[in-house]
């Protein structure tokens, strides 16, 4: 069993995120492979795919976005799990008119399920002070450890 741990990141926070991801998988004895999204032509080689994107100013990267609607075919035969790594709040903040919503990511990606834990850079954090939302790092190490070892008791 081969697992695919692909990202999509700006600034390195989700490509941080993929890779503890793949390696608390692998403490459970699942194969990971990591790569950037853009790296990845075909999910034909893997059992299961892990897809994450930084998400800014409302949306997922163009990349990530893209991957997920040129290959839901391939995406939806296999089990797939998302995360996003960006907005906080309920709703997120700060939101974007042309925003790419993840449940239309997961509704194409056959997804089953979509964690969602949050890193904003500078620019970001700026434009999060103008929309008062909270600011900080709220990624949850222990949290996404945790859920990596749901996806490997749930995989075949």
């Amino acid at each position: 069993m081969t697992v695919l741990v692909a990202f999509a990141s700006r600034h390195g926070a989700t490509a941080e995120i993929a890779y503890t991801i793949a390696a608390a998988l692998a403490d459970h004895g699942v194969g990971t492979e990591v790569a950037e999204i853009q790296q990845v032509n075909d999910v034909a080689p893997y059992d299961a795919v892990v897809l994450g994107s930084g998400i800014y100013m409302g949306r997922w990267v163009k990349p990530a976005a893209e991957f997920v609607k040129a290959h839901s075919g391939e995406l939806r035969s296999r089990p797939v799990w998302l995360f996003s790594s960006g907005p906080i709040g309920d709703p997120p903040q700060p939101r974007h008119p042309d925003a790419v919503e993840i449940e239309a990511i997961t509704s194409a990606a056959g997804a089953r399920e979509h964690l969602d834990r949050s890193e904003l850079s500078l620019k970001e954090r700026a434009t999060v002070r103008v929309v008062r939302a909270p600011e900080g790092d709220y990624r949850d190490w222990d949290a996404i450890r945790e859920w990596a070892g749901e996806i490997a008791h749930k995989l075949p």
